[in-house]
């Protein structure tokens, strides 16, 4: 633990779960560094963050996709504080569709931000925290990098290539104790990337229930940053969907389909296709929250709307 203010730099600070880390590292006093595509949607959070006292907030514009892009922004980081001490890797893009479905170019898209991404990050970070010694890097990932789920390939494959590199990390950074390489993976979070997300499926999805809150994720990886616990999984929900995916296959691979269109997606919802945010930023949906409201009440909403739809197959 580095005495007095911190360096943080949060990727994906713009929005959801990155915002969050970003605004509870101000409140601490830390210094923040604030990574994404759009400028804009950065300023409001540094402006947020300094009200909440932060005692910098340096907005670096950058598309973690692109090695140069994130190299310039790590470098000016370094020049303003010489020094990182916690990294959160929120950034990270979402598709709905079968691999068919989904245009090329968005699919490859969708690794290159979650999973090239993550890498471009560690390349520029990690050599700064094993020269100091010291420092952590937390990922956040997802519960889907541990199962799979319909209708999301690309998100999927994304998040197992994210979770396989946390080990590999570690295992690449023992020798130096004094870097932590964290991980910490969700489940249904109240963040607007499924608003933003890439739709080319028969339907709109939705943040699975039980739904936490994005300050709830960023909370826990602070936590994981700062060594107060190791636990990965945010919620028992993950705990039993991943005992189920591998404990009894045959049973997860038979209500998967189900439970994911009744809980995951919004069927009352007009489907529009398109790549949403995955190939340029759309800053207009921007924000700390997602807005879908009580998880319950949509899946009350998706039963009538299949009760609705039956009774029309049976006319």
């Amino acid at each position: 633990m580095t005495p007095g203010p911190r360096v943080v730099l949060v990727t994906g600070a713009s929005s959801g779960i990155g915002e969050a880390a970003a605004r509870q590292a101000a409140e601490r006093g830390d210094h923040v560094v604030l990574l994404a595509r759009g400028r804009e949607a950065l300023e409001r959070v540094a402006v947020d963050c300094r009200a909440l006292g932060a005692p910098s907030a340096l907005v670096t514009p950058a598309d973690v996709g692109d090695d140069a892009q994130v190299a310039a922004a790590v470098a000016e980081a370094m020049a303003r504080h010489g020094r990182l001490d916690v990294v959160v890797s929120c950034a990270g893009v979402v598709a709905y569709g079968r691999i068919p479905d989904v245009p090329v170019e968005v699919f490859d898209r969708v690794l290159t931000t979650n999973v090239l991404g993550t890498v471009n990050v560690a390349r520029h970070v990690l050599p700064v925290l094993r020269d100091q010694d010291a420092g952590s890097m937390v990922i956040v990932g997802s519960v889907v990098g541990h199962l799979a789920v319909p209708d999301m390939a690309a998100y999927v494959v994304s998040k197992w290539g994210v979770h396989g590199l946390v080990r590999q990390l570690r295992v690449d950074n023992l020798d130096r104790p004094g870097v932590h390489i964290g991980y910490v993976a969700p489940g249904g979070v109240d963040t607007p990337i499924y608003r933003q997300a890439a739709t080319y499926g028969d339907s709109v999805g939705r943040p699975p229930f039980p739904v936490t809150t994005p300050e709830r994720v960023a909370a826990r990886a602070l936590a994981v940053a700062d060594g107060r616990t190791r636990r990965s999984q945010v919620g028992i929900a993950n705990d039993v969907i991943r005992f189920g995916y591998n404990a009894l296959p045959w049973v997860y691979d038979r209500l998967v389909g189900p439970l994911f269109t009744l809980a995951a997606q919004d069927l009352t919802a007009p489907v529009e296709h398109g790549p949403g945010n995955v190939l340029s930023s759309s800053q207009e949906r921007y924000g700390l929250r997602g807005g879908h409201g009580n998880a319950l009440v949509g899946i009350g909403a998706n039963l009538v709307e299949l009760g609705r739809r039956r009774l029309g197959r049976d006319r």
